[in-house]
This record gives C-alpha cells, sequence and structure tokens, in this order.
C-alpha cells in the first residue's frame, strides 16, 4: 500500500535510506551486511511506492528561469503562461526588468523551469509561424485592411487558448495515470515549490486581461492551428 509519505515522513525515510546505502563492503561491511542493506532500501522504496530519485527531490533546490518578451505590455503568450507552467510543475509570474520590458519568471525544479521556458519558446515560434502562413491564406486576405489588425489579434489568441486547452487535458491524463499507479509525486513536489515561494515573500496578485475585439473566423483559425501543434507529453528539460 503507498503510504504517500509527508515531507517530515519523507526527511526520516531519506536518511534511512542514505544510512543503509552508506553500508557497503568499501566500508567495512561485509558482502552479506551489504547485501541485506540493498534488500532493505528496495523494501523501503516499494513499501512507499518510491524510487530514490523521488526521496532525492525533496532536497534539491528551487531556481528562477527568466523569459524575456521585450515588450512593455501584456502579450497574447500571457493566456498560455499558467497552463505552460502548471503543464511542467513550477509556478510563473510577469514582472518588469530593468529596462521596463515585461519578462516571465518560471520557478521550481531546475529541470522543470528548463522544460517550462523551453516549451515557451516553442509555443511562441509556433504562433508567429502559423500567423505568417495565415496572413498568406485566401481567408486572411478577405478582410479589410483596417480589420486585419483584429484578424491578426484573434488568430494569435484562438491559438493561445487552444494550446493552453491541450496543455491542460495533458497534464491532468498525466496526473490521473500517475495517481492510479500509486505515485503522487507531483504532491510532493508542488509542496517543495510551494515552501520555498514562501520563504521569497513575493507581493504576487491577479491582474485581469483586457477585454478584447475578436474576429471570430481568424479566432477558430487560430484553435484549429493551435490543435495541430505537437506537444511531446514527456517533455522535461530542453533539448
Amino acid at each position: 500500500m503507498n503510504a504517500n509519505p509527508d515531507l517530515t515522513a519523507l526527511d526520516k525515510l531519506k536518511t534511512r535510506i542514505q544510512g543503509l546505502c552508506a553500508k557497503t563492503t568499501d566500508n567495512g561491511c561485509t558482502e552479506d551486511e551489504a547485501l541485506s542493506a540493498a534488500a532493505k532500501v528496495a523494501e523501503l522504496l516499494s513499501r512507499y511506492d518510491l524510487s530514490l530519485t523521488d526521496v532525492e527531490i525533496r532536497d534539491a533546490s528551487c531556481e528562477r528561469l527568466e523569459y524575456q518578451t521585450h515588450r512593455n505590455k501584456r502579450i497574447p503568450l500571457g493566456d498560455c503562461i499558467g497552463a505552460i507552467a502548471n503543464f511542467c510543475d513550477c509556478r510563473v509570474w510577469r514582472e518588469k526588468n530593468p529596462t521596463g520590458d515585461a519578462r516571465y519568471v518560471f520557478f521550481g525544479l531546475r529541470s522543470d523551469i528548463e522544460a517550462a521556458r523551453y516549451l515557451t519558446e516553442l509555443v511562441d515560434s509556433a504562433v508567429r509561424f502559423e500567423l505568417g502562413r495565415y496572413k498568406t491564406t485566401t481567408d486572411y486576405q478577405r478582410f479589410r485592411h483596417q480589420e486585419r489588425h483584429i484578424a491578426n489579434a484573434s488568430f494569435t489568441l484562438g491559438m493561445i487558448a487552444s494550446i493552453a486547452d491541450k496543455l491542460t487535458a495533458m497534464k491532468a491524463g498525466r496526473d490521473q495515470a500517475n495517481s492510479a499507479g500509486g505515485r503522487d509525486l507531483v504532491v510532493l513536489k508542488s509542496a517543495v515549490v510551494d515552501a520555498e515561494l514562501g520563504r521569497l515573500d513575493l507581493k504576487l496578485r491577479t491582474v485581469r486581461g483586457p477585454t478584447r475585439m475578436v474576429s471570430p473566423k481568424a479566432y477558430e483559425a487560430g484553435g484549429d492551428a493551435g490543435a495541430s501543434l505537437a506537444i511531446d507529453p514527456h517533455i522535461r528539460k530542453a533539448t
């Protein structure tokens, strides 16, 4: 049965496992004693349905990784950034850099924030590419010149929203599969990240985005483009 130890219990378990792992023939143990210690480690990990990597997470330090937008205003990518952070098991906020431009800050375990920034770059590049392609279509050419800025924004918003929905669904499916398998590693990781985030004593607040006028046709075209974007469900680091 999976006992799902909390952080305090995990600390005690980690200390015990480390002590057992230290019992090797190099440290003066007999071969039988070393084998017995190894068997006990395997038993403990199995009992709590953990791996050595899971146990080590408690001591992993959280870091921040920035994604510069080079804009001083909110951009459509902001409507997807929360879903990206959630998909990668980290936290994110928006702040101003010293020059006044906006940047997103991912906070969490190193592999997770690297994955988040890589995915952000992927989404940003994909949206720019697909918007350029959309501008060559007959449907886009039907917009009057003065309407095209709305069409551009609508397409981008539709694509971003579609990608965010996809990431949210993929994350829910992954969490459900992990939970069904008896492993709730996300809960442990979230506790570690939230604890370290709390120590930063940041004054974060939720800001509502502006109301936007959209073209339904362009928005729908963007949604279709977002739905067709291939995203690796196992992404965990930049390549």
